[in-house]
């Protein structure tokens, strides 16, 4: 098997996995190593991870802004969709793995690499989302996760393979290291693992690093107006900013506020469930913005029809078919309803809440000529309602006149 790969491209943070992966690949591939590593927002240096990769003796090395491309190519179709899987998550760390994914397939064709690697454990979801990315994208392309082959599947021996190999590690000695597993792009920063893996116990207040508690927060609100051109937000009280700036902003403001934060137990697509908590302030604070300003701009039925199709688009992205025919078909349908999605919603922010204040649109469809209780001028007959409710009613005179009553 070593003999048939010569090289390869490991998506690499500096931490302590994919370190040991690292020297683990080129011992028991023989082949050559070549990182990449992402900026996506995750509010730590990236370049750290040169100087690691450089005193493993790692030749080439790819480090990469992508903060821009993330949020509007990714995160942005996404929202168009108003999308949140099971209810409550907002999708931070699976919307990430299909950039991360293209990028390693474009490096390896770039370097002539034969295979991919990750630092996905085989129980999570991550090593889905990565893999099924890379097959879609170049169907030939060899993907290695160490983590199903090694036999290193604790911390400990982790630990012990770093010390026997000359690893530099960050965290080595003990009480310095976080309990807890996280992940982080501009989107949002979860965590699991630790304390967590019992539902009944409580987060800690310390764990939360975005944001304040709804409890510690101003007593004071902030409000915001967020602009949109086509469904996407482009300004905030009037001042246009980028795609990965307006989110970043949205993300200091919310968490000002105690806004996005979560703790769910979700459904793993490898079938086991997971208890993780989340804090996303900025794509809370736009999807509620999104929803109010497409009350006034969508047709009801194209409205209704999006929401339906959500929760669908949404288990595509958490199981990692972004780069699926479905989902690409399901985007442009929900893409062709946001030309109209047009304007400008006022929220407040206040102790952990997104508070609607107000929206307005060029291309709104509510007619306070037809809406209003006062005199409607025969904007609206209200005898047409008769008829209306009669002939909604038929099937259920019908029924019912033949004994088929309601129970």
């Amino acid at each position: 098997m070593s003999s048939k790969i010569s090289r390869v491209v490991l998506a690499y943070s500096g931490g302590l996995d994919t370190s040991v992966i690292l020297k683990w690949l080129e011992d028991q591939y023989g082949c050559e190593v070549i990182t990449f590593t992402a900026d996506l927002g995750q509010g730590e240096e990236v370049e750290p991870a040169r100087a690691k990769a450089e005193a493993l003796g790692v030749k080439q090395i790819y480090i990469e802004d992508l903060r821009e491309t993330f949020v509007r190519d990714y995160v942005f179709p996404m929202f168009r969709a108003n999308t949140i899987y099971e209810g409550e998550y907002l999708l931070g760390t699976s919307i990430a793995r299909p950039l991360i994914a293209r990028r390693m397939v474009e490096i390896a064709e770039e370097t002539g690499a034969d295979a991919i690697a990750h630092g996905a454990t085989g129980k999570g979801n991550d090593q889905v989302r990565f893999e099924l990315g890379a097959y879609a994208l170049k169907p030939g392309i060899r993907v290695i996760a160490p983590w199903r082959e090694w036999d290193l599947n604790s911390r400990e021996r982790l630990m012990a393979y770093a010390e026997q190999h000359n690893i530099p590690v960050d965290y080595k000695k003990q009480g310095t290291k976080s309990p807890y597993s996280m992940d982080a792009n501009l989107l949002h920063i979860s965590y699991e693992g630790g304390p967590l893996e019992d539902p009944w116990t409580e987060a800690e207040e310390d764990m939360w690093r975005w944001s304040v508690s709804p409890e510690a927060a101003p007593d004071e609100s902030e409000t915001l107006t967020i602009g949109f051109e086509k469904g996407d937000p482009v300004s905030i009280n009037g001042q246009r900013l980028s795609a990965a700036e307006l989110l970043a902003k949205l993300n200091e403001r919310g968490g000002a506020h105690g806004v996005g934060r979560l703790d769910i137990v979700e459904n793993r697509y490898v079938g086991m469930k997971s208890r993780g908590c989340y804090e996303t302030p900025g794509g809370t604070i736009l999807l509620k913005a999104r929803r109010a300003l497409e009350s006034i701009t969508l047709d009801r039925e194209a409205a209704h029809l999006k929401d339906e199709l959500m929760p669908r688009y949404a288990s595509l992205i958490y199981n990692g078919y972004w780069w699926s025919p479905e989902r690409r078909m399901l985007q442009a349908a929900i893409d062709d309803t946001q030309g109209v999605v047009n304007g400008e919603v006022r929220l407040r922010l206040y102790k952990g809440n997104v508070i609607v204040a107000g929206r307005r649109s060029e291309d709104t469809l509510f007619d306070n000529a037809i809406a209003t209780f006062e005199d409607d001028a025969g904007a609206y007959d209200q005898k047409d309602a008769e008829g209306f409710i009669r002939l909604n009613a038929l099937r259920l005179r019908i029924a019912a006149s033949r004994n088929r009553k309601p129970i």
